[in-house]
């Protein structure tokens, strides 16, 4: 297995005119919406995919769209406190704006080399500290079942309890840990 620091690689915006290889993370819906969905995402506006790829391999990948946390039946009370006691009184709202992982997969010829870790940072970098177009103060994303401990390593918190044995379970991280 290389390790990240072993690998040069390089961060791309995915293009309609970005020629895509294959890709394998040995997830097939993950695979196939690279290749096959990732580009009417970007002509339909509705995700921005992003390649992390040396000379040879699409490493990894991820998309992000726009998102929002808001109050509601699914977020009881209580989960709803916690993180609205992480903003100050005169700025709480009834909803927070939010940037979207919808899709984020690691090449199996590179699994466990650090680049999923990579690509948080990635994210965290883009939203707490390059010059944001528009505010956004927390990460979400719908994590699989498998990828649980993954998020939760890297600083995400269940957004609720109500999802707990559903196929994926809603995540937040919030940016203001990092300004």
């Amino acid at each position: 297995m290389s390790k990240i620091s072993d690998i040069k690689w390089k961060l791309d915006v995915l293009q309609q005119r970005t020629t895509l290889d294959a890709f394998d993370c040995s997830d097939k819906d993950l695979n196939d919406f690279l290749l096959k969905d990732a580009k009417k995402y970007i002509l339909s506006m509705l995700a921005t995919t992003y390649l992390i790829r040396d000379d040879n391999d699409i490493i990894a990948y991820f998309c992000l769209s726009n998102d929002r946390i808001t109050r509601d039946e699914n977020l009881g009370k209580a989960q709803w406190n916690k993180l609205n006691r992480t903003v100050a009184n005169e700025k709480r709202r009834k909803s927070y704006p939010a940037v979207k992982i919808g899709r984020l997969a690691v090449s199996t010829k590179y699994a466990n080399s650090g680049f999923g870790k990579l690509i948080i940072r990635i994210v965290k970098e883009m939203y707490a500290h390059l010059k944001q177009q528009a505010g956004c103060r927390f990460i979400t994303v719908d994590a699989y079942q498998n990828a649980l401990e993954f998020y939760k390593k890297n600083g995400f918190d269940f957004l609720t309890e109500k999802d707990a044995q559903e196929q994926t379970r809603a995540m937040y991280l919030d940016l203001k840990a990092f300004v």
